[in-house]
């Protein structure tokens, strides 16, 4: 028996809405996958800004702890930097480190022939990172090599009239 036109043309026409329903299917999933990024993003930013909220009131502990050292204080930044620690913050920049323009702003250069050039020689501003992300870049003065430069020499290596 012949079939008739009309199942002929749902024939036809079956390949083409599975297709479509597919690349719907595959559009919503992708959806759904962007979405959770963008959630977990959100998420983490608003965590970011809250520990650097956090950060700061430990910069206020250290520099009244500066001023007057006091056990009490102490006891409370311990317990702050606790708090920090269980959410995966470190503190970063410390004397005698390596200059690491991604772990350190250096906001001053000294001369010094004691240690090596680019060295971390004091810190103004501790830096924190969690994980592999920076949150502040510590604020540092940075070692420079106290004797004659390159720059001050001419090309053949004596200095310039």
């Amino acid at each position: 028996m012949p079939s008739s036109p009309v199942s002929e043309e749902e024939q036809k026409a079956q390949p083409a809405d599975d297709e479509r329903y597919l690349r719907a299917l595959a559009d919503l999933e992708n959806y759904r996958k962007r979405s959770a990024q963008e959630v977990e993003r959100r998420v983490s930013e608003g965590v970011e800004r809250l520990l650097l909220d956090w950060i700061e009131a430990v910069d206020s502990v250290d520099r009244a702890l500066a001023m007057q050292p006091s056990d009490g204080l102490g006891s409370v930044r311990e317990q702050m930097e606790a708090i920090l620690a269980r959410q995966g913050v470190e503190r970063v920049g410390a004397a005698g480190d390596r200059f690491d323009p991604e772990l350190h702003e250096a906001i001053s250069v000294r001369e010094s022939d004691e240690v090596p050039d680019r060295t971390v020689l004091d810190v103004a501003r501790s830096g924190y990172r969690r994980g592999e992300r920076v949150l502040r870049p510590a604020q540092v003065v940075v070692s420079r090599d106290g004797g004659s430069s390159e720059r001050d020499q001419g090309p053949g290596g004596e200095g310039e009239d």
